[in-house]
This record gives structure tokens, sequence and C-alpha cells, in this order.
């Protein structure tokens, strides 16, 4: 994993073609970048998260951001309603339960 500007990028090793390649996670756009060596590969991710920012600028639109701090979960209403009773028996909402939880495992 490379970090770029917030932009997290996933890599492999091509071990037919000798080269590096990723992908950055998390949007539904298609960031790609590619090097030989790890020096080309920072470079090039750097490059590519530029061009998707400047893309985006120019067709007036905000760029996607990775990762906004939120997601859906959807579970069975039982499921629910015990996760609530937990997280109020310990004093806390169910998200502060949430993360909470989700931070230790």
């Amino acid at each position: 994993m490379m970090t770029y500007k917030g932009y997290t990028g996933n890599v492999a090793y091509d071990d037919d073609a000798e080269i590096f390649h990723g992908e950055v996670i998390g949007l539904r756009d298609v960031v790609t970048f590619q090097g030989k060596t790890v020096d080309e590969l920072k470079k090039a991710l750097r490059e590519s998260v530029e061009d998707y920012l400047a893309f985006c600028a120019k067709r007036g639109e905000q760029p996607e951001k990775p990762c906004s701090g939120k997601f859906v979960v959807r579970i069975p209403p039982t499921l629910h309603r015990r996760l609530i009773a937990e997280a109020a028996s310990e004093g806390i909402s169910l998200n502060q339960w949430a993360v909470k939880k989700l931070g230790t495992a």
C-alpha cells in the first residue's frame, strides 16, 4: 500500500512483465499507476492522483474522497436492538460503541 494526499494505492508486482502496478482504492473512478522501481511507482502514484484531481477540476466536479468516515451496515432488526441495548448498558451511543469495537478488531 502507498498513500498520497489521502488516497491509497494497492500495489502488486507482475513477475512476467517485471513491473509494479497499482490502483487507487476506495473510488468509483479508476486511477492506476505503474513503475519498474519503487521510486518510479511513487512518482506515478503522485502523477496519477494529480491527474485525477485536475480532471475533476476541469469538469467542475468534486473529486471523490476515498474515506468519508461513514459506512452503512445492514443487520437484522433483532441484532440492531441487541447492539443498542449493549451500547446503552455502557452509557454510550451505538455509533460510539461501534467505533470502540471496530477499533479493537
